[in-house]
């Protein structure tokens, strides 16, 4: 059994967060360029550092990792390809842990290199423009407002409301469905985006408690094999293919999206192979499942499929929301970043996004018409 040590480092460059493994990208690199010389030039490393490497890794580890012959393209052994998917894939599963644990660490660093830094913690529904916000708000500080460090913390939609609560955080990020693109080939009615949202959401939130602030709509659909070689259009496509299903957790908005497909399509989720044994815990987990063979289709965002060169069928618009509560919306970390969310450099970012677009980005909205679920006594 082999151990593993976690390292970090401080650095001023925009990068994203990840746990790094030389031996890892490596292999990749091998892989991609067919080649040891190919791999040591997009290493930006020389060809004896990246031979010795491999070889010391090879006796570390004993297996062959690398089978290269004189005139022909070198390529990895199946151990070296099992190894290296594997680390792939626990990449992607841990990934919002890991982004955790990095916006812990920065936040404590932050408090000790800058005085003058508002913190504002977030638990939300994974989600890439999320992701990216945090660095956009960090770099916008100006005369108006001191530097922005936003605390996030994924986890599924239904957990999130209940952190912000019980007082775990400032905000909270979930997503409910805008309009149904289509349903098994079909257009449809909003009817399903009403009655499951409702279902899950109304117990968490409260008119004149809780503020609704518009963030992203994004959308969501099935994430296929590149040229979806099994031909899936729908969720009926699935079950007739028996494909097998990376489903996500319960809680977490994306398995609400999919309970509400399979409702209003009156289809059985025991219909679906691995409906209940293959979970993930976010998008690019998803991808990265289909990617790798484990699945054939899943689930998610549309960036998350793109990002892993997966082909996308959109079946959802969604709305990406942001609240907190009502007396939140006069602290300066809060005012800070709906500042933020409104300017045009941030607007085009999220623009740029695949299958993103800004929607009343940092706008204060009127539950009754986001959430049309309350009715009130005149």
């Amino acid at each position: 059994m082999h151990r593993l040590q976690l390292h970090y480092t401080l650095s001023k460059d925009n990068s994203t967060a990840g746990v790094r493994n030389a031996l890892i990208d490596l292999l990749q690199a091998v892989s991609s360029q067919g080649s040891i010389s190919g791999a040591a030039r997009a290493l930006g490393l020389s060809y004896r550092h990246v031979w010795g490497e491999l070889k010391r890794w090879e006796v570390e580890l004993d297996h062959p990792l690398v089978v290269w012959e004189k005139g022909q393209a070198a390529h990895l052994t199946p151990f070296g390809n099992k190894l290296m998917w594997a680390e792939r894939q626990a990449q992607a599963r841990f990934a919002p842990q890991i982004e955790a644990l990095r916006a812990e660490l920065e936040r404590t660093f932050s408090a000790a290199f800058d005085d003058d830094t508002h913190v504002v913690t977030i638990y939300a529904s994974h989600d890439e423009a999320l992701s990216q916000l945090r660095e956009f708000a960090f770099q916008s500080a100006n005369q108006k407002h001191k530097r922005l460090h936003l605390d996030i913390r994924f986890m599924g939609s239904v957990d999130a409301i209940r952190a912000l609560n019980e007082g775990r955080c400032v905000l909270a990020g979930f997503h409910t469905l805008e309009n149904l693109l289509t349903v098994n080939g079909h257009t449809s009615s909003e009817t399903l985006s009403t009655d499951l949202s409702k279902q899950t959401y109304k117990p968490l939130l409260k008119p004149g408690l809780h503020k609704i602030i518009g963030f992203a709509k994004r959308n969501q659909g099935l994430m296929l094999a590149p040229g979806n070689p099994i031909g899936i259009r729908s969720l009926t496509d699935v079950i007739n293919s028996k494909a097998r299903f990376a489903n996500r957790a319960l809680g977490t908005g994306t398995r609400v999206v999919l309970d509400a497909f399979l409702q209003h399509a009156q289809l059985s989720p025991r219909d679906i192979k691995g409906f209940d044994t293959h979970i993930e815990p976010s998008h690019a987990a998803v991808a990265q499942a289909v990617q790798s063979g484990q699945a054939d289709v899943g689930l998610g965002i549309e960036a998350a499929a793109v990002q892993s060169g997966l082909t996308f069928v959109p079946l959802v618009a969604e709305r990406y929301h942001l609240v907190c509560l009502k007396s939140a919306l006069d602290q300066a970390g809060i005012v800070a970043l709906l500042d933020a969310l409104q300017t045009k450099q941030w607007q085009d970012k999220i623009n740029h996004i695949a299958g993103y677009s800004a929607m009343q980005s940092g706008q204060i909205l009127s539950m009754r018409k986001v959430l049309p679920w309350w009715t009130y006594r005149k």
